[in-house]
């Protein structure tokens, strides 16, 4: 297993072209990361999986979660939609650029806040040429009560068994006390109890991830705005 501390936020060169767009103002925390992702490179950054303590494949601390990186592809995978139905992402991802949103649950208020600012620049995206997909750990059934409350068309998928989560290596063992919850509103398929650490990505059809924003402490999101000017600085390369 990968290991690597991630202080607050990782970030790619999109960021900086974001930053030149407008956004010079805003600082970041950041842990630089070197685009390439080649597997030799990891070896330097990433310290003995030894060391990191784990439980069901994933670490216990959202700091250890040791993400794909840019210019990784991701994996294949098939997840549930609200309706039930079965939804094959790396198609969907083939036919049109995404930007994939992992967030904990319709039950967190800093996600409802990010799904909310996410369904304010969709169109705009949409325009762009990119699509929405966000993930969490809820069933169908919960994913259909948070389209309701936070009226979203974007496309929501229950990543309920963490296995999407894990294979983005972003899933960690959530806190003992959210052990009943987890299980409750993931339809009884959160086994492991585990959460996601809130993550976006931005891919190009072929599946490459071009940008990603990985954030350990809950209450940080990437907000909106910054969201929009990274994916208009990234058209050309999806």
């Amino acid at each position: 297993m990968r290991k690597n501390k991630i202080n607050k936020v990782r970030l790619i060169k999109s960021l900086l072209a974001v930053t030149l767009l407008g956004f010079s103002a805003l600082t970041f925390n950041a842990a630089a990361i070197n685009q390439t992702g080649s597997s030799s490179s990891r070896q330097h950054m990433f310290i003995a999986e030894d060391t990191v303590k784990v439980v069901a494949g994933a670490p216990l601390k959202a700091e250890d979660v040791s993400p794909l990186l840019a210019g990784e592809q991701i994996p294949v995978l098939n997840l549930r939609k609200s309706s039930g139905e079965m939804f094959d992402l790396n198609k969907s991802v083939s036919e049109t650029p995404t930007i994939i949103v992992f967030y904990r649950g319709g039950w967190c208020p800093y996600c409802s806040k990010q799904l909310s600012g996410l369904q304010e620049i969709e169109k705009d995206l949409t325009k762009m040429g990119y699509q929405i997909v966000a993930i969490s750990t809820d069933s169908p059934e919960n994913l259909n009560k948070t389209m309701d409350k936070e009226k979203l068309s974007y496309t929501l998928l229950s990543d309920a068994d963490l296995a999407a989560a894990k294979s983005f290596g972003i899933a960690f063992k959530g806190p003992k006390s959210y052990d009943k919850f987890l299980s409750e509103t993931s339809g009884g398929k959160n086994v492991d109890k585990l959460l996601p650490v809130p993550s976006v990505f931005i891919l190009n059809k072929k599946g490459n991830i071009l940008f990603e924003y990985i954030n350990p402490n809950i209450t940080q999101r990437l907000s909106a705005p910054l969201l929009k000017a990274a994916a208009a600085a990234l058209r050309d390369e999806v």
